[in-house]
């Protein structure tokens, strides 16, 4: 990869995490470094990244939260955050995901939900109106070029109307954005769902490729769970290499976020991705006249990026028609892993309390006001259908129409213990507190209580529904939670909620006693 250096491309990389950190400054070859942007802050960026930089190492923030995929417009503090991180690091362009990660809310007169991980968007032209809407938002808000990823999904959409490929060149064509191709998440679909890598990469416009990630993962029971705290398989590298033999992928990054290996091995994957990806270039074949003709549409698309996101937002841009999810007649509604990392909340203390499940009821459409335009039914169509698949995952409602529903559970499992995983990072105090008894007192309380605001407030409220229910039984570990949570939950406004949550502690100086509810 050396000669793509030369060229001023990114080369071979490695993804920096605080664990690894001084790993990630020693080793060998590394030319660039990835860093999950909700894990940074813009005015105070950690050492080793400040001394990567000052070395010369390029940094890219690669964002988890915005949820581009979503049927809700993207959040404008997200997004001035993320141009903000991108401005500190003086990133050469910032990446994001093809996914929704949280739904509900006013626009389907339903409970925000979050999902705490990178979801699957239905492949339909409804949902790629509002993708390519929501691009152009973005990339108006941001000071550098934006790539998104292609996520691995453990559950299908019924009814979709187009392939990934078809899918994700039309978003290409349309936006100008580029693309971050993940060769493990290929690989996890194939295993999952049955996509063929090959055919997946034939029908991808590779040229509008950023860069490309490598990861590792796991198969268990016939489903694969791309963890990223695993050795990177041969499947994966395949993929890698046929990728390779299409395009010279202007970078390649080595993903892990969990179960850190010793700095050799992590020097030894980055030695096999070079390999695999200098290999791979003597077998490349000349350009078929389809991917040139591709390449000039991404070229024209990529140069009219901005221009087309300002003339959408004026009204010149005519989108596509737009169809309704094909999700089954009359379904029954209501009813992993991106880096296992917390998507960006407000320090403590917070404001609110949750001392009961806030109530999932069935999602019925909200009557559409007058003079409603064709984008907001569209996303209105997309966020019911949204909001039911998540409402089945975190919340138990029954599973909406056509999807499997043992995929769905393993899927639901898998977002129950992710929560249980980062709650531990966010608050390693509990499981500390709570020893051998944290994970199933957690997973207990995940069943009937979605996440609605994120992993800190998330382990905020599940240490006070275990002292509401007089839990845990040892005085001292009860004592010590009693304590976090008091440090933590801060000053209430007055109100109903805050005269229960005063019983609520007033009982807990008796105890721990039982509490009525308001």
């Amino acid at each position: 990869m050396g000669d793509l250096k030369n060229r001023g491309a990114l080369g071979v990389g490695i993804g920096w995490r605080p664990e690894i950190a001084d790993a990630v400054e020693t080793l060998a070859g590394v030319d660039w470094v990835e860093v999950v942007a909700e894990n940074l802050c813009a005015d105070h960026l950690p050492d080793s990244l400040a001394r990567l930089r000052a070395r010369g190492v390029t940094v890219v923030p690669h964002g988890v939260s915005l949820g581009l995929g979503g049927a809700d417009r993207p959040d404008a503090g997200r997004l001035a955050s993320l141009a903000r991180k991108a401005e500190a690091l003086g990133a050469p362009l910032v990446t994001e995901h093809v996914a929704f990660v949280r739904a509900g809310g006013p626009l389907t007169a339903t409970p925000l939900l979050e999902a705490g991980h990178l979801l699957p968007v239905p492949r339909t032209r409804d949902a790629l109106d509002v993708l390519c809407e929501n691009v152009r938002i973005a990339q108006d808000a941001l000071p550098v070029p934006l790539a998104l990823e292609n996520i691995a999904a453990l559950i299908s959409w019924p009814g979709e109307e187009l392939t990934e490929g078809q899918f994700l060149t039309e978003l290409v064509e349309r936006t100008g954005v580029r693309l971050l191709i993940d060769v493990a998440n290929l690989h996890t679909n194939h295993v999952n769902r049955g996509e063929d890598p090959a055919e997946a990469l034939a029908s991808l416009p590779v040229e509008a490729i950023a860069y490309v990630h490598v990861a590792g993962g796991l198969e268990r029971d016939g489903v694969w769970h791309d963890t990223h705290a695993h050795p990177v398989p041969r499947p994966v590298l395949d993929i890698l290499a046929d990728l390779a033999s299409r395009i010279s992928p202007p970078g390649v990054l080595l993903e892990r976020d969990d179960h850190f290996p010793q700095p050799r091995e992590l020097a030894a994957e980055l030695t096999a991705i070079r390999t695999t990806v200098e290999t791979a270039k003597l077998t490349k074949p000349a350009k078929t006249a389809k991917s040139e003709e591709t390449a000039g549409m991404v070229k024209t698309a990529q140069a009219r990026g901005t221009a087309g996101a300002t003339e959408a937002r004026a009204g010149t841009v005519t989108a596509a028609p737009s169809r309704p999810l094909l999700i089954g007649a009359g379904a029954r509604t209501s009813g992993g892993p991106m880096p296992a990392v917390a998507p960006e909340v407000p320090p403590l203390p917070r404001t609110r309390t949750a001392t009961s499940a806030p109530e999932v009821s069935p999602v019925t459409p909200a009557r559409n006001p007058s003079g409603i335009t064709a984008s907001d039914r569209a996303r209105q169509r997309v966020g019911l259908a949204q909001a039911a698949l998540l409402s089945a995952l975190v919340a138990g409602t029954p599973a909406p129409e056509g999807f499997d529903v043992r995929r769905l559970g393993v899927q639901s499992r898998a977002l129950a213990a992710k929560r249980a995983d980062v709650v531990a990072k966010v608050a390693p105090e509990l499981p500390e507190i709570l020893g051998a008894g944290y994970r199933p007192a957690f997973l207990a309380y995940a069943r009937t209580r979605p996440m609605t605001d994120g992993y800190r407030h998330d382990a905020l409220d599940f240490v006070e529904a275990l002292l509401v229910a007089g839990r845990p039984e040892d005085p001292a570990a009860h004592r010590r939670l009693t304590a976090w949570w008091r440090d933590r939950a801060g000053i209430r406004p007055p109100g109903p909620a805050a005269r229960f949550a005063h019983r609520v502690r007033t009982a807990l100086g008796r105890g721990g006693a039982e509490v009525a509810g308001p």
